[in-house]
């Protein structure tokens, strides 16, 4: 009977009396039932938030460019000013250059370094991606005269020298292209004026890709020689307008 009754005893709960503690804690309850956050740590959330906000207020220095020499615009710790003509070079030539907008904010950009070596009235600098006549009476007027080149390695690119010495009329303006390749080649391309001078450059490129290759460079051959050789590795695009544009470089339409 003894044995019985504390089986019994063990076997039933025991009653609490209410307002009782329970051996579960308040947390351990939450975190089991996904309950809320205890309140410290919600406390400490919000005070990590209030910081997080106050930096926001907090005033900020703007980024300050260097210093930039007023006559080469190159960074004064290296100005190149002293390695230039101490004053304009007298040129018969008018150059006109044509920049890529991406070309104008680069630090060590060139075109100011030729603009600080020519009087003012020989070398103007005009910044775009598109010219016509409409927009710029002016380049129309350069572009259609006969004494006008423009510095581009095309398929119809001559040497200066040979056309100097074939042609009765010295050229008296020259036009330059100023961006990468890319750029280069995309501004003459959909810029329908630029097409209306004589091309030069062939020697003077020659020159540089022998140059280049002398010192390690390695040699690339175009998209279009690749599609018009059936030696492009990459699979034909899907999107139409991508697949038209490769239907032109292989059939050589300038896009």
């Amino acid at each position: 009977m003894e044995s019985q009754k504390e089986a019994r005893t063990l076997q039933e709960p025991v009653a609490r009396p209410s307002g009782a503690s329970s051996s579960q804690t308040p947390n351990d309850k939450e975190r089991r039932e996904g309950g809320a956050v205890p309140a410290a740590a919600a406390l400490g959330a919000e005070a990590d938030d209030d910081s997080a906000d106050g930096l926001w207020e907090l005033p900020v220095e703007p980024a300050e460019r260097r210093p930039e020499c007023t006559r080469c615009s190159r960074p004064q710790k290296v100005c190149l000013c002293p390695f230039l003509p101490a004053h304009p070079l007298h040129i018969s030539t008018h150059l006109y250059i044509i920049q890529h907008p991406a070309e104008e904010n680069k630090v060590l950009r060139t075109v100011p370094l030729l603009a600080a070596c020519l009087p003012q009235d020989k070398c103007k600098v005009k910044i775009g991606r598109r010219f016509s006549e409409e927009r710029d009476p002016e380049l129309s007027t350069v572009c259609r005269k006969s004494g006008t080149l423009i510095l581009y390695p095309g398929a119809e690119a001559a040497n200066l020298e040979e056309f100097i010495l074939d042609s009765p009329v010295y050229p008296s303006t020259i036009i330059i292209i100023d961006g990468t390749w890319s750029q280069a080649k995309d501004i003459f391309y959909k810029n329908s004026l630029f097409r209306h001078p004589k091309q030069t450059l062939l020697r003077p490129l020659q020159a540089l890709c022998s140059f280049q290759l002398q010192h390690g460079a390695q040699i690339r051959l175009s998209k279009e020689h690749l599609l018009k050789n059936g030696l492009y590795p990459k699979p034909m695009p899907k999107n139409k307008r991508k697949l038209r544009k490769m239907e032109l470089l292989m059939n050589s339409v300038k896009i």
